[in-house]
Parts: C-alpha cells; structure tokens; sequence
C-alpha cells in the first residue's frame, strides 16, 4: 500500500505588484490555515517518508510549516522543478521515481495540475483542491512505478474551511 497526500500551498499574498507568481509569500489566513492543517496532520499521526515541494516560496513555506508541525525534519524537504508549472505526467514521472522503500508521501504544489493529478489518479471529480487542502490518495501497489491513472482511492479530502465555523 502507496499513499500520496496531494497538498496545495497555503493562501498567498498579491499585495506587492511588483513580485513575480514564483516569489509570492503566503499571507495571513495562509498562516492561520497551516497551523490548522499542522495540528489535524500531528492529530492523525500522518507521517511521511518524503516531502516533495514546488521550488515557489509559497509552496516551500507551507512544505516547512506543515514538515515542523509533524516533527520532520525541514532539511530532509526535497524541492522539486517539476511541481512548478507542471503537468500531470511531469508529476507521474515524478510519483514513478520514488523510491520503493517509502510508503507515504507529500507533494506540495499548486492549481490547476495539483487538482488534475488528484482527479486522474483517483478518478474522482474534485473540481478545486483550495488552498492548504489535502486530498490523500492509497494506491494497493507495491511499487510506486505501478501507479496508473484511476487506480487510486480517495481516503480524506481536508481543507482548512471545513473547519471554519460562522
């Protein structure tokens, strides 16, 4: 059993004109939506073997939030170009060279492919994967390289307004 948590960053800032897509920091409610999605993380003892992150520094500061609120170590983060402006096969590719040894991972990236990957592997409709959700997907294969489109099954799709209350 293979489980891949798919994690968009968390909320980012469009205040400065100025910064490129690629250098937007997160922004308040995306700071309050990590430690929100950190804690439910920690509660669930989800613990994974690899984090994998988009090199943009919004997805880099959700892969450190989320990697100190369960105790792994930010070092070991392994950014990733490939999770940037990407395509479902570029991250197949990707899912495809993990290591056996590993049976959960991270893949923390952005909209609209994070979505497109969520939906082709599990073959379920998620229209938007919103910003600091995690959608975890098992996959019964004993290789990552054996992971096909559909073949995947949704267990949670999580995100930080479920939890909001009015």
């Amino acid at each position: 059993m293979k489980k891949i948590y798919l994690i968009r960053h968390a909320k980012s800032s469009w205040n400065d004109g100025m910064l490129d897509d690629f250098s937007r920091p997160i922004n308040g409610r995306g700071k309050k939506d990590l430690q929100l999605m950190g804690k439910r993380l920690a509660m669930f003892k989800i613990e994974p073997d690899i984090i994998y992150s988009s090199p943009a520094k919004r997805a880099i500061k959700t892969a450190k939030s989320l990697a100190e609120s369960i105790n792994y170590k930010k070092s070991k983060i392994i950014t990733a170009d490939t999770l940037y402006e990407s395509s479902y096969e570029a991250y197949l590719a990707l899912i495809h060279s993990i290591d056996d040894d590993c049976k959960e991972i991270f893949i923390i990236a952005h909209n609209p492919t994070i979505t497109e990957v969520g939906e082709r592997l599990s073959g379920a409709i998620l229209t938007n994967i919103p910003t600091c959700a995690i959608v975890c997907i098992a996959f019964d294969v004993k290789h990552f390289s054996a992971i096909t489109e559909e073949s995947g099954k949704i267990l949670f799709f999580d995100y930080p307004k479920k939890h909001t209350t009015l």
